[in-house]
């Protein structure tokens, strides 16, 4: 059964509805591929995803420890390779003004961001670099 429906709208632009719940999500070819750079292009959905994914594994964990991580925030660059043109290396930074004061806890939830289910999906040529600050 698919998860996501996808329609090409027109000049470089997709629209894809994700079936459970019905949001949708616009991308569009950033400006230096042909494009109007007006959403997200899917390299940045890409991105994008690794973040989330590592949040969301690292607030399963902080859950089940009884926590929760608010006021977490990330920032996420996305450095282009041309020749082929692909992802060549997602930066991943992390702040926390107010961090849990379990520093054992803390090493496990960034062990978690590490192993989730999309940085583990990307191909090894893709560098991954994180950095907690906190």
């Amino acid at each position: 059964m698919p998860t996501i429906k996808s329609t090409y709208l027109e000049n470089l632009r997709t629209s894809s509805r994700h079936l459970q719940s019905g949001r949708e999500i616009i991308t569009d070819a950033p400006v230096d591929n042909n494009g109007k750079g007006e959403a997200f292009s899917p390299t940045d959905l890409v991105a994008s995803a690794l973040g989330s994914c590592m949040v969301t594994i690292m607030g399963i964990v902080a859950q089940r420890e009884g926590e929760d991580l608010e006021g977490l925030t990330w920032e996420v660059t996305k450095v282009m390779d041309s020749n082929p043109r692909k992802i060549k290396e997602i930066i991943i930074d992390f702040s926390w003004e107010n961090p849990l004061d379990d520093q054992k806890l803390l090493q496990k939830l960034k062990n978690a961001a590490k192993t989730c289910p999309v940085a583990l999906s990307l191909s090894e040529e893709v560098k991954q670099t994180v950095n907690f600050n906190f």
